[in-house]
């Protein structure tokens, strides 16, 4: 590969990643030219993805337009185990029918991304399935549980005296065995998931593998997840979806750009500089919601959503520059709308709550309330109205 076209190529895959370890190993692979294996692996702990999750599956697409093979790695083994990673407690594992089910609708939801032609959908349980005790025991005895407790998550609970149960341990042994099995040349995942792409590079050097080269750092935005109040499930139907995408805040949009386009940094600063010179960041947020849209939807279902959203927003004359109000649920699983309007600032008490809400003044996120006991659940963000003048983003965090 020419110098010219390896850093191109260097260039897109630090795209959204935090550390490469090791990058000169990486950048000899790319020089020699040969397609690379490039692992990640998937626990099919849940039936649905959300755009978090995307941020990875994208990074396998990049290398698959660069001409290397992605291996999606369903973990129906590692899954009835329970990925310990990031737990402060020992994880309930799935059954085998769980697992199979979660599996099917991941294998049917990643194709709207990865080229089928250059992507080898694996199970773990194919080769660990057939392990003997005696194998898994000279798994188990290529680690220690000092190294093991180098872990961050190990190291707390320990301390603090919780249970780390002896098949959590073999957890990170057996994804580093995956990289072995598959002969893995490249490998990606979270910050999370540091300890356990370390193993498989530790694995593959004790069983004379050349070891993968490590992308880490893939996270999805800040932690993508229902908890967070910031969940965009990409099976989500194309309104909602653009609705959320929408409400991201004009600062954070450029990050999720980054990681979720398919479109060039170069575009993506283009824009940028448009915006700081005048041009409504509205515009280009429109335009991005279009793209995630079309690529888990199709084009029309993308454009239907923007005209209903223009419909109820832009139609009921809902300014460009909405106050941003950021309210606490205090542990609450939700709160009453008179008390959202209040503590927004956009009524002086509840009982004018009330009224507004008796006089049909009062709408969340363009639909009219019309009973005063209704509740908003969070964690959530939502357009507060109230008459014609009196607009505000509420963001309820937990």
């Amino acid at each position: 590969m020419s110098d010219t076209h390896w850093q191109d190529a260097l260039d897109l895959i630090r795209r959204g990643s935090e550390e490469i370890l090791v990058e000169a190993e990486l950048i000899d692979k790319l020089k020699a030219g040969k397609p690379l294996r490039v692992k990640a692996g998937f626990d099919p702990t849940a039936p649905d993805l959300h755009l978090g999750h995307t941020v990875l599956i994208n990074k396998l697409r990049h290398f698959q337009d660069l001409g290397h093979h992605v291996l999606f790695l369903i973990g129906d083994f590692t899954g009835m185990i329970g990925d310990p990673t990031g737990k402060n407690a020992t994880r309930k594992p799935l059954t085998p029918e769980q697992v199979a089910e979660n599996a099917k609708t991941y294998q049917k939801q990643v194709f709207k991304i990865l080229d089928p032609a250059r992507t080898e959908v694996m199970f773990n349980a194919d080769w660990m399935g057939r392990m003997s005790a005696a194998d898994m025991i000279g798994l188990a005895a290529r680690s220690t549980v000092a190294r093991m407790l180098e872990r961050d998550d190990f190291s707390k609970r320990y301390a603090g005296g919780q249970p780390i149960a002896i098949h959590e341990f073999l957890y990170p042994l057996i994804q580093g065995y995956d990289s072995v099995a598959l002969r893995s040349d490249v490998e990606l995942g979270g910050t999370d998931q540091k300890f356990n792409l370390l193993m498989g590079r530790e694995l593959q050097k004790q069983m004379g593998q050349s070891p993968q080269v490590v992308l880490e750092g893939l996270d999805g935005v800040q932690k993508m997840s229902k908890s967070l109040g910031n969940y965009i499930g990409i099976a989500e139907l194309p309104n909602e979806m653009f609705g959320k995408l929408m409400s991201v805040s004009d600062t954070l949009m450029w990050r999720y750009m980054e990681l979720l386009s398919f479109r060039s940094l170069a575009e993506i600063e283009a824009d940028r500089r448009a915006v700081a010179e005048g041009r409504n960041p509205r515009d280009v947020k429109v335009a991005f919601a279009q793209e995630i849209i079309a690529r888990f939807h199709d084009r029309a279902a993308a454009d239907a959503a923007l005209a209903d959203f223009e419909l109820r927003f832009k139609a009921g004359a809902i300014p460009e520059d909405l106050p941003e109000v950021t309210l606490s649920l205090a542990g609450a699983p939700s709160i009453g709308v008179a008390q959202l309007l209040k503590q927004a600032g956009l009524v002086e008490s509840t009982s004018e709550a009330f009224r507004q809400i008796a006089g049909g003044a009062v709408k969340l996120d363009g639909e009219k309330v019309s009973n005063r006991e209704a509740l908003v659940s969070g964690p959530a963000t939502v357009v507060a109205q109230v008459g014609k003048r009196r607009f505000a983003r509420v963001t309820l965090t937990p």
